[in-house]
């Protein structure tokens, strides 16, 4: 089909994420993903400066990735998880235990799925149905997961009559990152510490888990927090024999300049979620990690997604996580932070830019009021780049092989998009 036909039948018969139907934005055809790049269906060619929902951390199209699905598809592509198991679920776990110290892995479909086997875990291993969370979380759009995102300033407030009720601290301080205009870095709020604690106390007795996103919250606002918060809480989960569960879904696999949020602390979680990155942005694919004593107690998890392990997804994740550990992320992850902090330093100074602030492989520009999406996209598609602003968040979360020069791009894209507020 040419794309004006296959904008036609997208108009008739599809629905978007996050969108009315039809579509309040435009919808633009892809006809091929390559590199850092995708080419749409008039010739453009942009540079995905998402990474595709942050989950192409080395590109698109990648040869090594391309081959661990066609040779996994000739074996099979999928057989079912009871009962049965395979070699790429297996080294895919024993892989991830190892990266994360924690024993026991429950493979999932998606983000959301292995929030919501978190969630089972934590209170089938403590008997208590509560967790606390912080403000200005997202954790997924399944209903265990909306119920401790923010329920306030979330996307799930439709739903707020029908979903569970759990104790919802106060948003962390956002004043960790590194800042183009001339902000220090702050050391934590004792006093937030404080309100942390007295949280953590007054409902001790009925916790089964305290779940957060560590050091980064992700959709929810994409404000970056001290890890000696993360540090408290784990202090706070242990005086008080609660679990903590790390939703390391956006964290995870080297985004914020380590491999997982936790390492800005020190920290290991009981129960850590994983997904987005793990396959290379290649096929849907989660996991659910927790300590043996985690595991043990629990006995049997009553859960079972019916794709769960596949091993064409398990193969290609295999096949990401060897080229990790091949590839310098940590200088390419270092590179992005430095291009980002200078390339988006002009936009803080814009009128109606609340905040700017970067850390690892993420750049924000936080606007005063709520952007036009279109608006927006249409200013930096002109200059090549593909994003995805949501509220009052123009953000970049590009795919680890970025030059310099795609870096450089995007920021200026991204200061562009300032002069439309």
């Amino acid at each position: 089909m040419d794309a004006g036909e296959v904008l036609r039948l997208d108009r008739e018969h599809v629905w978007h994420p996050y969108t009315a139907v039809p579509s309040g934005t435009p919808v633009h055809v892809v006809r091929r993903a390559g590199g850092v790049r995708i080419t749409l269906g008039d010739g453009r060619e942009l540079i995905d400066g998402m990474a595709s929902w942050w989950a192409a951390i080395h590109g698109h199209n990648h040869p090594r990735l391309n081959r661990a699905a066609r040779d996994q598809i000739d074996d099979m592509a999928h057989v079912m998880f009871g009962g049965l198991t395979h070699e790429p679920a297996v080294r895919l776990a024993h892989r991830l235990a190892g990266m994360t110290g924690l024993d026991r892995v429950f493979l999932a479909d998606s983000g959301s799925v292995a929030v919501e086997v978190a969630i089972k875990m934590a209170v089938q291993y403590s008997g208590r149905s509560a967790l606390l969370t912080v403000r200005g979380g997202y954790h997924g759009d399944t209903f265990g997961a909306m119920s401790v995102c923010d329920p306030v300033n979330g996307m799930h407030h439709l739903f707020t009559g029908m979903l569970p009720r759990h104790v919802f601290a106060p948003a962390p301080p956002d004043d960790y990152g590194r800042r183009p205009a001339a902000k220090s870095e702050a050391g934590p709020d004792e006093a937030y510490l404080a309100e942390l604690t007295a949280a953590v106390e007054v409902h001790a007795a009925r916790l089964a888990a305290i779940i957060v996103e560590p050091v980064v919250q992700g959709a929810g606002g994409m404000r970056f927090y001290h890890p000696a918060y993360l540090r408290r809480l784990r202090e706070l989960a242990d005086e008080h024999g609660i679990l903590l569960i790390a939703d390391e879904i956006a964290t995870g696999f080297g985004r914020t300049g380590e491999m997982f949020g936790c390492d800005h602390a020190g920290i290991r979680p009981d129960i850590m979620c994983v997904g987005k990155a793990l396959t290379g942005g290649y096929l849907t694919l989660a996991a659910t990690l927790c300590t043996a004593r985690v595991a043990d107690r629990i006995g049997v998890l009553m859960h079972g997604p019916t794709y769960m392990g596949n091993p064409l997804a398990c193969a290609v994740a295999g096949a990401s996580l060897d080229l990790l550990a091949e590839r310098p992320w940590r200088e390419e992850v270092a590179r992005i932070e430095a291009a980002l902090l200078d390339g988006l330093a002009p936009a803080a100074a814009a009128p109606g830019v609340r905040d700017v602030r970067v850390l690892g492989a993420i750049g924000v520009i936080e606007t005063d009021q709520p952007v036009d999406v279109a608006k927006i996209q249409d200013i930096v598609m002109g200059h090549g780049v593909w994003l995805r602003p949501f509220g009052r968040l123009i953000y970049t979360m590009p795919p680890y092989a970025c030059t310099p020069d795609d870096v450089a791009r995007i920021a200026d894209a991204m200061v562009a998009a300032t002069a439309a507020l």
